[in-house]
């Protein structure tokens, strides 16, 4: 039978992987990880079900969560997050908390209030208001949007060499490294590879590394959609900042830009022209520790 101490529970349900941890009281009982497979967050019992399935699998007997706190990948709306959660919350009969999953990485900080921003596959960035209520800018797919995640990048330096190829330019390091990863014969043949993508968030975005390649190689097209990049994050904090977020602190993860020494710092000088009191704090801990905290904060007792 399970003891008096309360668990909490968080899940970083990521688009590739998901990660859950849970504590009884400071003592860790659950760090698991796992792929995202099955996560389909816009059909709100399954993905309730799916999470609550994960919950009970990794969970030791007869251990069972006094709370539980999600950031969930594309839960892009709070109206979504908080249909999954009544369901969830119903399963489990516990306190549960479903948030977008960069909201996970203002507490994974250790901060109360600031900007969460992604670069990893794609981009977004999200804060609060003083009401609390969430604003998130960005992550609209890589198809419109997610400028500066990898999936955005490559989407940008394909436009770059066909604007180079129309003005008659002859192919740089950028355009032959994005053909041979395309596997095609030439520029003009990028168009049609980039179109047959089945998923293209994916697989647009495992060939961002050739950007990055370009740049070392050289090539000034590279460099400037790099640069590009950069401004197109910094740009979603100025956006929060209009809107009234707080954000003298910035905590910045994913792997596209904490493993691109480049694009962070695009980044940052970028941000320190628009938005010169922003602090960027690239993120030392995984993002689900921030859902453990917020999980945490579901077991306090409510103050009058």
């Amino acid at each position: 039978m399970q003891d008096s101490t309360p668990v909490a529970v968080g899940i970083d349900v990521g688009g590739t992987k998901t990660q859950l941890r849970a504590f009884a009281g400071p003592d860790s009982i659950a760090d698991h990880v796992r792929p995202s497979h099955g996560w389909r967050p816009h059909d709100h019992p399954n993905a309730a079900e799916w999470l609550a399935s994960l919950i009970e699998e990794v969970l030791p007997a007869p251990v069972r969560p006094s709370a539980v706190a999600v950031g969930a990948h594309a839960c892009e709306t709070p109206r979504q997050c908080e249909a999954i959660r009544l369901l969830l919350q119903q399963r489990l009969q516990v306190p549960c908390l479903i948030v977008g999953d960069a909201e996970l990485l203002v507490p994974a900080a250790g901060l109360d209030e600031g900007v969460g921003l992604v670069a990893g596959t794609g981009s977004v960035a999200v804060g609060r208001l003083a009401d609390g209520s969430s604003v998130q800018v960005g992550g609209w797919g890589a198809v419109l949007g997610d400028e500066g995640g990898g999936a955005g990048l490559v989407r940008e330096a394909a436009r770059a060499v066909w604007a180079a190829h129309d003005r008659g330019e002859t192919p740089d390091a950028l355009a032959r490294l994005l053909v041979a990863a395309f596997e095609v014969d030439e520029v003009p043949a990028l168009g049609a590879a980039l179109e047959s993508a089945t998923d293209v968030s994916a697989e647009w975005g495992r060939h961002a590394p050739v950007v990055f390649e370009a740049a070392e190689q050289g090539s000034v097209v590279a460099h400037q959609v790099i640069a590009d990049a950069g401004r197109a994050l910094a740009s979603l904090v100025e956006r929060l900042a209009l809107r009234g977020v707080p954000v003298d602190d910035v905590a910045v993860a994913g792997s596209t830009i904490l493993r691109r020494p480049a694009l962070y710092s695009a980044f940052t000088t970028a941000l320190a022209d628009s938005v010169p009191a922003a602090r960027p704090r690239p993120l030392q801990v995984p993002p689900v520790e921030g859902a453990v905290a917020l999980a945490r904060s579901l077991l306090r007792p409510v103050t009058p």
